[in-house]
């Protein structure tokens, strides 16, 4: 049995409330959010019947899709999963839905080459991919960067919402200097990708800066939708993130010019793939080149440079230079005085 759109998205809609461990859902809670979903993807403004959510519900649990959820009813009233690790969206999909899925693919294939398509052409590549893989038993055709360890992405969608829709989140966050998570409310405002780990751009309620937070630390959140949601006034944040490398910034932080010098080996390296956007070549001869790029000076460009070894050297600000030795002295230490 395939699933229609509308289905589909009352399905995840319901799923969601069910994952929720922070309050308990009625059916009257559930039909209200279904509805609200309804109406945020579709325009539908005429909200669920009851009889269709409890038939949902009954769906979900039985084996028709695949399901079998583990839909429990508490205190007569509240339904909830039983196992609190459960989710529709780990279930694998049937076949009907592939045979859609590929329809989809091939639709999106045939836009790909127009300009307005150019960043979705991975994304095509590895759907397609991805679809080929599960219906097929031979070898890959093709391989995406990624870490199957990573946690966190099944926030994304959900974030990307709270988002469009300027829904406060009530998110529990454990950093990694953190002896034990924190529940906080935040405020977001942009979801960030770096290197395959994803971060959330938002404000805390009692804070008055922007705070990162990665999405592999986060442990739980709930929309808080009675909550004011208070908008961000600053600078658009294509701006704000144009000076960075990475995602470590401060609203007072200001890129600053940096002059690097890399050997003859590695320069091709860095001129066919620069470190930044801003990279402009300062000057070349028989030795190596250097390289001008404007950006904050934070964590992440630190990494990049160290990543290069030998082969890069910071030439100015003076504060970078005095950075990099002294990490460098360090890791320099740590090998003399290893034990044998």
């Amino acid at each position: 049995m395939s699933i229609n759109k509308l289905a589909l998205i009352r399905y995840k809609a319901i799923d969601e409330c069910l994952k929720n461990r922070y309050r308990k859902w009625s059916l009257d809670d559930i039909i209200e959010k279904v509805s609200t979903v309804l109406y945020e993807y579709e325009g539908i403004t005429s909200g669920v019947s009851k009889r269709t959510i409890q038939a949902d519900i009954q769906l979900m649990r039985s084996d028709k899709l695949g399901y079998n959820a583990p839909i429990v009813v508490t205190d007569r009233k509240y339904y909830a999963y039983s196992d609190t690790s459960y989710s529709i969206t780990k279930v694998p999909i049937n076949n009907g839905d592939i045979e859609k899925m590929k329809e989809i693919v091939g639709v999106l294939k045939q836009f790909n080459g127009f300009s307005y398509f150019d960043e979705m052409s991975d994304m095509i590549a590895k759907l397609e991919n991805n679809l080929y893989k599960s219906t097929h038993q031979s070898r890959n055709c093709i391989q995406f960067e990624g870490n199957k360890q990573l946690r966190g992405l099944q926030y994304i969608n959900p974030l990307y919402q709270a988002i469009l829709n300027k829904i406060p989140l009530l998110i529990e966050y454990k950093s990694f200097k953190a002896i034990k998570a924190r529940h906080n409310i935040y405020f977001p405002y942009l979801l960030k990708e770096y290197r395959n780990r994803w971060f959330l751009i938002s404000k805390a309620k009692k804070g008055t800066t922007l705070v990162t937070l990665a999405l592999d630390r986060i442990i739980e959140f709930q929309e808080l939708t009675k909550e004011p949601f208070i908008d961000y006034k600053g600078v658009d944040f294509d701006r704000y993130f144009n000076d960075l490398l990475g995602v470590t910034k401060s609203e007072k932080d200001r890129g600053q010019k940096v002059f690097l010098w890399i050997d003859k080996h590695h320069a091709p390296y860095v001129l066919t793939k620069p470190i930044h956007h801003s990279q402009q070549v300062i000057k070349e001869d028989d030795q190596g080149t250097v390289i001008r790029i404007d950006v904050v000076l934070n964590y992440e460009l630190e990494r990049e440079i160290l990543g290069f070894g030998e082969s890069m050297q910071v030439l100015s600000p003076a504060k970078l230079v005095s950075r990099i030795q002294k990490r460098l002295d360090e890791a320099g230490r740590r090998y003399l005085d290893r034990v044998p």
